[in-house]
């Protein structure tokens, strides 16, 4: 699932964050997340989502091209590792010149 997400110093952007993931251990393994994960970036893009940002494992989102947000200068609401907080422009340059503190939707504060 993917929901909108506020950046604290450009309430205008459009930033999509991912929301967390898991496949049922018998189907683990054989490409579900992938194909779940793939299809969300794509159906973001169309939407004309700049970005999309991620708080997962941090060997796992860099394959889609997610790197550790504090890199465009992004922090998350949560105290997090900076590894497990990611980001993934999907227009080159969208982040360049932003930054601040993201902040998803209040249902998230209970997962």
């Amino acid at each position: 699932m993917f929901t909108p997400v506020e950046l604290t110093d450009h309430p205008s952007v459009f930033i999509m964050g991912l929301a967390p993931m898991a496949v049922k251990e018998d189907f683990r393994g054989v490409g579900v997340g992938s194909k779940l994960v793939t299809a969300g970036i794509e159906a973001c893009e169309k939407l004309g989502a700049g970005a999309i940002v991620v708080l997962g494992h941090a060997n796992y989102y860099p394959k889609f091209g997610f790197n550790p947000a504090s890199r465009f200068n992004l922090s998350c609401e949560y105290e997090v590792p900076d590894e497990a907080f990611m980001a993934l422009e999907l227009m080159p340059g969208y982040l360049s010149s932003k930054s601040g503190v993201v902040k998803y939707h209040e249902a998230f504060a209970s997962v």
